[in-house]
């Protein structure tokens, strides 16, 4: 029921959800992880916002590209039979750890207005903060949020089609879920 209720059903619902979660997260994650590496000022912070429209394109077009391979993780780590809330956190922990690759280098492209080695050179030094930032945000915020904008919107959905008599959205979601 919860795959049912709290996941997109189809396709034209996939991107709200998908834009839920990546606009929470972009601007949550990107301004703490700047300010984690720069120090907590409005300066900073100021400077985080002039980027954060190219972050969240990047951010889009990645959560496209790695979406089949997460969820192709996700599907070796879960059993089918296992609940939702194992496939959520298994598949935002497969999008995340995905994800945090990439952005580690091209969000410090990206913030730093420039394309260099920095970031591959120090890529193990700061990918495990990244990474633990941004599932911190994911499980605790963004996928949660979303989730309930989809079960809201389904409530009605439902609630409509049951009111007049329809047979309502039979759809159901993804197994493994669809997460950012």
């Amino acid at each position: 029921m919860d795959f049912h209720m709290k996941l997109p059903r189809s396709a034209k619902e996939f991107p709200l959800f998908i834009a839920v979660i990546s606009i929470l997260s972009v601007n949550i994650i990107a301004p703490l992880i700047t300010c984690f590496e720069f120090g907590f000022s409005l300066s900073v912070w100021a400077d985080v916002l002039l980027v954060i429209p190219f972050i969240w394109i990047s951010v889009i077009a990645l959560v496209l590209l790695t979406l089949k391979p997460a969820e192709w993780l996700t599907g070796k780590i879960i059993a089918k039979g296992d609940s939702f809330n194992a496939h959520i956190v298994v598949n935002i922990l497969c999008t995340v750890f995905l994800m945090s690759i990439f952005l580690t280098v091209i969000g410090t492209w990206i913030g730093s207005r420039r394309v260099s080695i920095e970031p591959v050179r120090l890529f193990f030094h700061k990918w495990p903060r990244n990474f633990a930032i941004s599932f911190a945000v994911e499980a605790l915020f963004a996928q949660p949020i979303a989730r309930f904008v989809m079960l809201r919107l389904h409530q009605a959905k439902d609630a409509k089609a049951a009111s007049t008599g329809g047979a309502g959205n039979s759809v159901a979601g993804s197994a493994s879920g669809s997460g950012a």
